[in-house]
This record gives C-alpha cells, structure tokens and sequence, in this order.
C-alpha cells in the first residue's frame, strides 16, 4: 500500500493522467482500485490485444514501454472494468450464490444422513426443511423415535400424507444420526442467517437502480433476485457493449447459443 501510494504521488508530479495496464490475473487490481481511487484516468488492457512485437527481448520494463506506446498512439482500447458501486454489488451477490450452493450441500449432505438411517422423509415431502419437516427432524434429533408420534407433526396439507410418512418415518436412526444431524443443521441454519444479512446490504446497494430492477423483474422468469443479479454482473450502462454477442461475452452466466456447423457460438 505504501509503495503504491509513492507511486501515485511520483505520477502526479509527473503530470500523468493516464495509466495502463495489463489484465495479468487479478494482480491489476489493486493498483487499478488505488489509482483510480486518487483520481487516475486507469485503462486495463487485454494482453492478447497488447502483445509485443515479436523477436523483441520481452522484459516488465519493455512491456510498460510498449504499453505507453501503444496507448499513446491509439492502438487499443480499454477492457470494461465496471464502477466501483457495481463492483461491490457483485462481489455481496457472489459472495451470497455462494453461500446458497453451500447452504444446498449441507441439506443434500443430511439427506444423505437420512437416508443412511433408512428415514425416508423426502420421498413423501417435498420440501425438508419446511416446517412439517423440520419440526419431524428436530423430533428425531431429540430422541423421538415413534414413526406414529412423528408422523402426526405434519402440518396442513402434509396430514393428509401421514400414513405415508409413518412408512417414511420408520428406519434406525440413532443417537449418532441426530448428532450428525443436529450438526449439519445448525450449519445450515447458520448459512441461512448469513444469507439473510446479505440480502438486507444487496437491497442497499440496489437502491440507486431500484426502477431498473423493477423494469427486469417484468420479464418473463426474471424476478427480483435474478434482476439484482443480473445488474451486479453487467451493470446498467448498456452503452458499454457495443453489440449483443460483447454482452454475452462479459455475462458468462447468459445463455449461449451454439450451433454445431462451425462451432459458432452467438
């Protein structure tokens, strides 16, 4: 941090007002952020774009010397590299996909417990963790072993299922199982909390773009939480893609039509 900061003062007083640099990894990101922090024009440049001439020695000082040269004279054009309060949001709406692929393997993991102990609660009901099932799972976890006494936990429309869910419910989970169990459901119930807490500072953050969320959320299979999504990843300035296959290409979750003369992909 301190060097980066010398850096800047040394450009300043230079009268540098434009700084490139190659997208190597993510090591250009923070001399991107700190520069452009301290009011940098930052260009980040695609290295296949930039490539140096062949048979030339290939050193860091030479590349930044061809790098100057190039952008001087107009040769390329700067990689999107997205606001700073898109960035952000990406980085909470990542970080919260995450937390629900993990929050799904830790039920895929106790449904998998269950089935070890013969319980067979997801062939009846559809949805574990509703409140039927998880007040049936807490049961178990408790000592309840009484497939009647457990069945009879069901709620509203599940009552109807309680003959099944008897069959279901008679198997041989022991103390093991429910401390396995009662693990992985504070797990899961500890991920819930985070992701909740993320989606309270995501609805802060989508703030500012609350009407083109509503806009996205009219189309079609695309609700609120695909909408935020979906402006965190490619932003609101459609003027940066020049068409829709450079769309496509910066949102990597976007489908992708592929033909199969060719291989051309739209």
């Amino acid at each position: 941090m301190p060097a980066l900061l010398e850096l800047a003062d040394w450009l300043r007083v230079e009268r540098v007002e434009l700084v490139a640099m190659e997208s190597t990894s993510d090591y250009w990101k923070p001399v991107f952020y700190l520069l452009e922090a301290e009011g940098f024009d930052c260009w980040l440049l695609n290295a296949r774009h930039v490539k140096n001439v062949p048979g030339r020695p290939k050193t860091d000082r030479l590349d930044a010397v061809w790098l100057a040269k190039v952008v001087e004279r107009g040769m390329c054009q700067p990689s999107l590299v997205h606001p700073k309060p898109i960035r952000q949001l990406r980085d909470v709406t990542r970080y919260r996909r995450s937390l629900v692929r993990e929050q799904t393997r830790e039920k895929q993991r106790l449904e998998k417990t269950l089935e070890d102990a013969q319980i067979k609660l997801t062939s009846v009901i559809s949805d574990l963790h509703g409140v039927s099932g998880r007040q049936m799972l807490q049961a178990l976890i408790d000592g309840q072993r009484d497939a009647k006494v457990l069945a009879e936990m069901a709620n509203g429309s599940m009552r109807r299922k309680i003959p099944q869910l008897r069959e279901a419910l008679t198997g041989h989970f022991g103390d093991h199982h429910a401390f396995i169990c009662a693990t992985m459901l504070r797990r899961i119930d500890a991920i819930a909390a985070d992701i909740a807490d993320l989606d309270a500072r995501i609805e802060e953050m989508i703030a500012p773009f609350a009407q083109t969320v509503e806009k996205l959320d009219e189309i079609t299979c695309v609700g609120v939480r695909s909408a935020q999504e979906i402006i965190a990843e490619i932003g609101v300035n459609m003027a940066v893609f020049p068409t829709a296959a450079h769309l496509v290409s910066w949102a990597k979750f976007c489908p992708i039509d592929a033909q199969s003369a060719g291989r051309k992909k739209g």
